[in-house]
């Protein structure tokens, strides 16, 4: 069943998740199901997977200012910069479906941030994992948690839509996330 959503690697673990150490999505299984219907349209879609980037863009740049620590303000920044250019690819995808001319600025007036990607608040993270926001570990452990709960979330979410062409954009948006995880990987790695 992974292989065939695009996972390269798939492990067989003996004793199942409860042998597992590595990290894991959380919460309940319908958690941030809410925003989807499974009934949206491609249009639909894009305009709430580019609610949810835009809900994490703002986290990261609400940031920015509330922590001393430069090397942290720094990846704030880059983290908030990674979020442009998934909205830019979201964005982008939802003119060519859409065959619309809308400019950004109208666009972005159809969408409601709500939560941030993953489908909870920024405040419901934070209280979560409860990091240090200057330690720019573990800052880079929620983005990477936020960015698994976003690939699961939007893989929960192609399984119950009912149009093909929706399910489509879904795994093309979690196939971006498991690139933002890989990416938060190698951050990680030189930290």
């Amino acid at each position: 069943m992974l292989a065939g959503k695009g996972f390269n690697k798939v492990y067989n673990l003996s004793g199942g998740i409860k042998a597992w150490n590595g990290q894991v999505a959380f919460g309940r299984e319908e958690l941030g199901l809410a925003l989807f219907s499974g009934n949206e349209s491609p249009e639909e879609t894009l305009v709430v997977a580019y609610s949810l980037e835009a809900g994490l863009h703002d986290f990261y740049v609400s940031m920015i200012p509330r922590v001393k620590n430069s090397d942290a303000k720094n990846l704030f920044e880059k983290l908030s910069e990674i979020e442009i250019r998934h909205q830019n690819t979201i964005f982008k995808e939802y003119l060519e479906i859409t065959g619309k001319s809308v400019n950004r600025k109208e666009f972005e007036k159809i969408v409601i941030v709500e939560a941030i990607e993953g489908g909870l608040t920024s405040e419901e993270y934070a209280n979560m994992f409860q990091p240090d926001w200057e330690s720019t570990k573990d800052i880079v452990d929620i983005a990477m948690s936020i960015e698994a709960q976003a690939l699961d979330l939007y893989l929960r979410v192609s399984n119950q839509s009912i149009d093909p062409k929706s399910k489509k954009v879904l795994l093309q948006i979690a196939s971006e996330e498991r690139t933002h995880l890989t990416l938060l990987g190698k951050l990680m790695e030189q930290i």
